[in-house]
């Protein structure tokens, strides 16, 4: 029998990020490039089913495509930031650049951080891999 260190006990996994993605090629562009960077994120279809999923496992991080249907992603947003749990947790949301109302209601909403989806795909990689500041 061996004496297992503080040092021998494998880390606890990081915190899994949520993606609310009703769009199938966001949605697996997401979760591409989540297993490229070794990030655990979880994708749900709608808002409700966001702010579920957001109590339940303490996100490190919660993307939003605003241009999602089920649900209202600003008022999603804005539940998240309501609620002690979540209030810190970094947002990102993301939506055609020439949805413009989307895009300010997001950041009226507290998004951390609101891109454009060409932006997004960009900067996904490195969102996955280092969420920012919420």
């Amino acid at each position: 029998m061996t004496d297992m260190t503080l040092h021998d006990q494998p880390e606890p996994a990081p915190a899994p990020i949520l993606a609310l993605a009703a769009d199938l090629i966001f949605a697996s562009r997401i979760r591409a490039t989540a297993t490229a960077v070794g990030a655990t994120v979880h994708v749900v279809r709608s808002s409700e089913e966001l702010l579920t999923r957001a109590r339940e496992t303490a996100p490190r991080l919660v993307l939003i495509d605003l241009e999602a249907r089920a649900g209202d992603p600003a008022g999603a947003i804005r539940q998240l930031r309501a609620t002690p749990e979540t209030a810190a947790v970094p947002i990102v949301a993301f939506a055609s650049h020439v949805n413009r109302e989307a895009i300010e209601a997001a950041r009226a909403a507290g998004a951390s951080r609101v891109l454009a989806r060409s932006a997004f795909v960009r900067e996904l990689p490195a969102l996955l891999a280092e969420p920012p500041a919420g």
